[in-house]
C-alpha cells in the first residue's frame, strides 16, 4: 500500500504515524482532526479533541464547515465559505496537511476529499488515525487549539462532485456505476437508517460495498485487496464511478481507496442516501 514511511510524502494519499511523529512542529505542516460520529455512536468529536489530540492539531467540524442553508447534513459549503473556515483554522493553500480521525479511518477521508476538491495540493490521511497513534504511546495535547489565521485560496473542482440528477441519469443510462458504501442491512432495507423517518433500501441498480470491507484494524487494506473488494461488488474500478453512502462521509473511503490503488478518482454524491430517500426518488429493497 502507498503509505509514506519516510522521505518526501508528495502525492502519497497515506502517511504513517512514524512519518508524522518525526515531523511534529515542522514549518508548513498542518494537522487536522476530522473526527465525526453517527448519532448512534454516542461520541462527541469536539469534546474528545479537547481531552486529547495529536500535538498541533486543529479540529475540523464537519457539521459547521458545511452549507448551513441546506436541510441535508454537512453538505459542501461554497468555495468562499470553505476558504474562510479553513483559513481560520490556520491551514493555508501551500501547507502540507495530514488529516486523521478518532475511529482510525471513517471521517478523515471526507475532509481529505474536501480539501483536495477545494484546491489543496498536498493532503494526506494518517494511516490508522488517532487509535494507532495512542496505541503506540505517542504524545497527546489537551485543550482547544489557537491557530493563527492563514491564507487559503479555494479552487473548487466541481467535476469531482455528483448531484442527485447526475445519479439519476447514470442509473437510467449506464453512464456511470453507482457504489453504495453503507452497511449491508441498510442497503437491503432490512436495517433502519440512523436518521429518523428516513427509509432504508438503495437506488435501483446501485452496487453495494460496505466501507468496513475496505478496512482492517483501522487502516485501509492493501491495494490488491481493495481492488478485489471493488470487483467482488460488481464494480470496474477503471470505469466511471459515483460513490455514495448515508450522507457523503464514508463514501470518501472508497475515493481514498481508489487513490491508494492508483485508479481514476470517482465522483462523490454529496447528498447521498439522505437526499435520495428524502426527495421521493425510487427505492429498491433486497441484496441487489
Amino acid at each position: 500500500m502507498a503509505v509514506k514511511e519516510s522521505g518526501s510524502s508528495k502525492s502519497a494519499p497515506l502517511v504513517s504515524t512514524g512519518w508524522l511523529a518525526d515531523r511534529l512542529g515542522a514549518p508548513g505542516l498542518r494537522i487536522v482532526d476530522a473526527s465525526w460520529y453517527l448519532p448512534a455512536m454516542n461520541r462527541d468529536g469536539k469534546a474528545e479533541f479537547a481531552q486529547g489530540h495529536i500535538p498541533g492539531a486543529v479540529f475540523f467540524d464537519l457539521d459547521e464547515i458545511s452549507d448551513r442553508s441546506s436541510d441535508l447534513p454537512h453538505m459542501l459549503p461554497d468555495p468562499a465559505g470553505f476558504e474562510t473556515a479553513i483559513a481560520a483554522l490556520g491551514v493555508g493553500s501551500d501547507d502540507e496537511i495530514v488529516v486523521y480521525d478518532g475511529t482510525g479511518l471513517f471521517s478523515a477521508p471526507r475532509v481529505w476529499w474536501m480539501l483536495r476538491i477545494f484546491g489543496a495540493p498536498n493532503v494526506h490521511v494518517l494511516d490508522g488515525g488517532l487509535p494507532k497513534w495512542k496505541a503506540e504511546g505517542r504524545p497527546l495535547e489537551q485543550g482547544a487549539s489557537t491557530p493563527r489565521q492563514a491564507r487559503f485560496s479555494a479552487k473548487f473542482n466541481k467535476t469531482a462532485v455528483a448531484g442527485m440528477a447526475d445519479v439519476a441519469q447514470a442509473l437510467a443510462g449506464g453512464s456511470a456505476q453507482i457504489l453504495d458504501m453503507r452497511p449491508d442491512g441498510r442497503f437491503s432495507g432490512e436495517a433502519p437508517e440512523p436518521r429518523p423517518n428516513l427509509p432504508s433500501g438503495h437506488m435501483p441498480g446501485a452496487h453495494s460495498l460496505p466501507s468496513s470491507d475496505l478496512i482492517s484494524g483501522g487502516s485501509l487494506k492493501p491495494a490488491g485487496q481493495l481492488l478485489e473488494a471493488f470487483r467482488e461488488a460488481g464494480v470496474d474500478p477503471d470505469k466511471p464511478l459515483i460513490t455514495s453512502c448515508g450522507s457523503g462521509v464514508s463514501a470518501a473511503i472508497a475515493n481514498l481507496a481508489l487513490e491508494v490503488a492508483g485508479k481514476p478518482q470517482p465522483k462523490l454524491y454529496d447528498g447521498s442516501w439522505t437526499e435520495w430517500a428524502s426527495r421521493g426518488k425510487p427505492i429498491a429493497k433486497g441484496k441487489k
